[in-house]
């Protein structure tokens, strides 16, 4: 077996690309642009953007495809534009029209019926997504006349602010911060639901995902090559907030050949971290070799670094080598 070797540091064909996606496409349109455009072996994304939806998309390129995971549940923010009376087969303005209704709901209520819902509820997932079922994904089944209720979900939203109520187009701009796994077009549907006339998302626009900014994100059609492959964030600072376990020179290589990580192999510790958790695994360099579970806490691994004792203090999970990661 061939010994694989570090990173190039200065390669940048792999990371994590932040796309502000247009309204139109879907995701993996985005995808498949990107791959086409580039010829790029890997490249895949952190989350779906419904087609009538814009704003941040983290897109994985090559072996930045192997890190998506580390933000998919990362909390979301949103800025939306719900109409109220209004319902759809999609919970969006791109569905056919299900009923019209009158909404006499007063501005106090709109507004409490919509804050109600800060908090944690049940949510079920509309029949038009992506989310798979035996394989499929709902909004292709639902094409094809089945439709498919999947059971409802706990999901969060941490807050909701209103930022405009049109009283005579029934119109509400809100934005808000929700757990990964939520929809915000049930959540529209839902409020509407108890204002009793129900409720359709026209505009939703992602401006925030984890640490990630839509201020931060390039415009595919706007951008040159250039631009687009200079905005790719390398794995090591697209996984810097994750604590590090910083090993000896000599012992980088076994690693890369899935050597496990022993205390008197550590030169030292950056950030805290408990049992059971993701870890960093770097060189003096800061160079990434791999993430691996931590199998003793912080303190504990310091413990026996200092006595000298030699304990396994962390488990492989992946490893970043040039010959395909």
């Amino acid at each position: 077996m061939k010994a694989k070797k570090l990173d190039n540091p200065d390669d940048k064909t792999s990371g994590i690309l932040l796309v502000n996606k247009p309204v139109g496409p879907t995701s993996h349109d985005i995808v498949e642009s990107i791959r086409e455009r580039f010829k790029f072996k890997k490249v895949g994304h952190a989350g779906t953007l419904d087609p009538f939806a814009e704003g941040l998309l983290i897109i994985g390129i090559n072996k930045g495809t192997r890190i998506l995971e580390f933000f998919k549940n990362d909390t979301k923010i949103y800025r939306a534009k719900a109409k109220l009376g209004l319902i759809t087969e999609t919970f969006d303005i791109t569905g056919e029209i299900r009923e019209e209704n009158q909404c006499n709901a007063t501005k106090e209520e709109i507004i409490e019926a919509f804050e109600s819902f800060i908090g944690t509820y049940k949510q079920v997932p509309p029949a038009y997504s992506a989310r798979k079922y035996k394989g499929k994904k709902l909004y292709e089944l639902a094409r094809q006349g089945v439709i498919i209720r999947l059971p409802p979900k706990v999901v969060e939203i941490k807050w909701l602010k209103i930022e405009k109520v049109d009283m005579e187009e029934k119109i509400v701009n809100f934005s808000t911060e929700v757990s990964a796994g939520t929809y915000i077009r049930s959540l529209a549907m839902d409020i509407g639901y108890k204002l009793g006339c129900g409720a359709t998302l026209v505009e939703l626009k992602r401006i925030k995902s984890g640490r990630f900014r839509i201020e931060d994100a390039v415009s595919l059609e706007n951008s040159t090559d250039e631009e687009i492959i200079k905005s790719i964030i390398p794995i090591e600072k697209a996984l810097d907030f994750l604590p590090a376990i910083v090993i000896k020179e000599d012992y980088v290589e076994k690693v890369l050949n899935g050597v496990q990580i022993y205390s008197k192999n550590v030169e030292k510790i950056l950030g805290t971290f408990e049992k059971d958790e993701y870890v960093r695994i770097i060189d003096g360099k800061g160079r990434l070799i791999a993430i691996a579970i931590s199998e003793r806490k912080k303190k504990f691994v310091g413990t026996l670094i200092e006595k000298g004792i030699k304990e396994r203090v962390a488990k492989l999970y992946k490893v970043f080598g040039s010959e395909g990661g």
